[in-house]
């Protein structure tokens, strides 16, 4: 009988952990036995879509809200500490500026909102803005670039982490202010930077550009200030020593 049964979940794609594992449910009716096997075989699929979405993202590193504190930061009252732990902002299409000096929780933030988007089967992408650049600009040269943007469109959260590190040149500010175009108010974006906006004319050299990009960014953004000492530099082994 359990070969029967271990058969039929193979030819109806189950998971394996199912085939495996059926033979430790226990059930006193046959419809008992039935509804926990459909739900170790639900149970399996979230499981492996959540996966599936997280590594979609690419990650530098996976953070989640379990040890996140909130003290360094200034939260408008456009939004409150339970939009950003939900990602709820991301139905109304809105954004998030994470501003403030190295070392304060902004990309650790970002990557727990964009966590918790992915649990919640959303689509998320994770870039480092510089990275973000240079694809882009790998994607025309190879001619793919038309794809590459195929594929940003599914995304319903962008993550643009360390915007403003390195400043770009002309090409690569336009190729990136295609992206915002795209994105604005047709999905969510968090851009995570150390640079007040009266400076990114530093990181675009065209004042038109920055004016464009930064007033697509804005319109549906929460800023969240950051501020205080660094994580890093208090919990430094150069510190303790």
């Amino acid at each position: 009988m359990y070969e029967l049964i271990a058969k039929h979940c193979r030819s109806l794609k189950l998971g394996s952990r199912i085939v495996q594992n059926y033979k430790n449910i226990e059930a006193k009716t046959h419809e008992e036995f039935l509804e926990k096997l459909l739900a170790m075989e639900v149970e399996a699929r979230e499981r492996n879509r959540r996966n599936h979405m997280l590594k979609q993202a690419r990650f530098d590193l996976i953070k989640t809200f379990g040890d996140y504190r909130f003290e360094k930061m200034t939260i408008p009252n456009s939004i409150d500490i339970e939009a950003l732990r939900n990602a709820s902002f991301i139905d109304k299409k809105e954004n998030l500026i994470l501003y403030g000096p190295v070392g304060l929780g902004k990309t650790h933030l970002a990557t727990a909102i964009g966590v918790e988007a992915c649990n919640q089967g959303r689509h998320v992408r994770f870039f480092r803005t510089a990275s973000l650049v240079n694809q882009l600009l790998d994607a025309k040269a190879e001619g793919s670039l038309k794809r590459f943007l195929k594929q940003l469109e599914k995304v319903e959260l962008l993550i643009c982490d360390e915007w403003g590190f390195i400043p770009f040149e002309r090409e690569g500010s336009q190729l990136l202010f295609q992206v915002i175009s795209d994105c604005y108010e047709r999905k969510s974006m968090i851009i995570t930077t150390n640079l007040e906006f009266s400076k990114w004319n530093g990181i675009f050299y065209d004042e038109k550009l920055t004016s464009a990009i930064i007033d697509r960014i804005i319109h549906h953004s929460h800023l969240i200030v950051f501020d205080g000492p660094s994580d890093r530099l208090v919990n430094s082994l150069m510190r303790k020593q």
